[in-house]
């Protein structure tokens, strides 16, 4: 991010007491019933929070969780985080039960210096995702008024700057708006990534979908020097190479492109050499590991096997530099986790500059129970990561730049 970017020090440095602050978090946490079962997005969000409120300011929470469809849905209501955002601040957090309504503007006025307000998922209305532009700036404009005239805008939800959304980029417009230190941070780390790394740079990707990849692919081969392949995107390479990966997940229609890829960076692109293969899509399934052009007709792959760790952790253990994103197998399932465990103690082993791309990636990290200390940094966008590394511009933080 350039430095002539306003961000949160400028903000303080003005002065923030007594003053309303509009901060857009990415707050969007798996949830079990109500028990978030993952709350690393909430924690991400505390250090701006926290500075916000103990210089005094007035802070309006705004932030999305899951794909509502714009109207209200009590399964994707924010009050669970409300609750859990309290707790980890020691403060009661005050929870609108709208997002511009009666109980956002009772809220959000009888807030006092230092205190903080959490608005209802801002997706519940429709005006926010929309690609009208009028719509959006409509919604906009209303978020604007709900904290008045001298307020401002902080941009602290990395996991959503690549989106053209009301309350990321709309709201910029309208408000002076300040760059979150976790927004700065992100940026600052990925363009380490897309500038002079340390060589050699090991990239890892996992994941279902070639063609969720292809474009962030494409844009790192030239850079990198090795590119390891995982998850359930694999078996299309392998399938690119003739293997028969059984019930494997297989995209058809990307096995040009793999095909391609193997012919242009086949000296940079790693792909697993055996693989672990189950019965049926299930956690208590029967498994076997098989090398890659031993997959049974009936069974698909929900894991790469031991001798594709040690592969890829003999790349790990030389690099400088390290981006994972995507998981390599069925991490959920323990009985498909030791891949996606493999590869992160490798990271975590090596002496690399090493980023977690955010999203699934992740979770695993948290879910497997391995020390978030041991990665150099671990993103809380994974979309926004991608399309960083991809090169395309980012709605978010163009619209801090003066851009877009």
């Amino acid at each position: 991010m350039e430095q002539t970017v306003k961000n949160l020090d400028d903000l303080l440095s003005e002065g923030v007491r007594g003053r309303r602050v509009l901060v857009r978090a990415d707050l969007n946490v798996p949830l079990d019933g109500e028990r978030i079962t993952d709350d690393g997005r909430v924690r991400a969000s505390l250090p701006t929070l926290r500075k916000l409120t103990e210089a005094g300011a007035r802070v309006v929470v705004t932030a999305h969780l899951g794909r509502p469809k714009g109207t209200p849905d009590p399964q994707f209501s924010l009050a669970p985080v409300a609750r859990r955002l309290s707790e980890l601040l020691g403060a009661e957090v005050a929870f609108a039960t709208d997002l511009v309504g009666e109980s956002a503007k009772s809220v959000v006025a009888g807030l006092s210096d230092g205190a903080v307000a959490l608005l209802e998922n801002v997706r519940f209305d429709a005006r926010e995702t929309s690609k009208d532009e009028q719509e959006r700036g409509a919604l906009a404009d209303e978020l604007a008024a709900l904290v008045g005239p001298d307020a401002a805008f902080v941009s602290d939800g990395f996991g959503v700057v690549h989106r053209k959304q009301a309350s990321v980029y709309d709201v910029a417009k309208r408000l002076p708006a300040y760059a979150g230190g976790l927004v700065l941070s992100e940026v600052e780390v990925l363009r380490t990534l897309t500038g002079d790394p340390k060589r050699p740079y090991a990239v890892v990707l996992g994941g279902s979908k070639v063609s969720d990849k292809l474009g962030v692919i494409q844009a790192l081969l030239p850079k990198v020097d090795k590119l390891l392949i995982g998850g359930g995107m694999a078996y299309t390479f392998l399938a690119a190479q003739g293997h028969d990966v059984g019930k494997s997940l297989l995209q058809e229609d990307q096995l040009d492109n793999t095909r391609q890829l193997l012919a242009e960076h086949g000296d940079k692109l790693v792909l697993p050499v055996d693989v672990v293969v189950a019965d049926r899509f299930a956690a208590d399934a029967q498994k076997r590991t098989v090398g890659v052009d031993e997959i049974p007709a009936d069974w698909m792959g929900l894991d790469i096997g031991p001798r594709s760790v040690e592969l890829f952790s003999g790349i790990l253990a030389e690099a400088r530099t390290v981006f994972w994103n995507g998981p390599a197998g069925v991490f959920e399932f323990e009985a498909f986790a030791d891949g996606t465990r493999g590869i992160a103690q490798a990271i975590v082993d090596s002496d690399a500059f090493s980023v977690v791309g955010g999203g699934d990636s992740a979770a695993a990290v948290r879910t497997l129970g391995l020390p978030e200390a041991g990665f150099s940094h671990i993103s809380t966008g994974g979309g926004a990561s991608l399309e960083f590394l991809e090169g395309k511009q980012l709605p978010g933080v163009a619209v801090l730049e003066g851009e877009g």
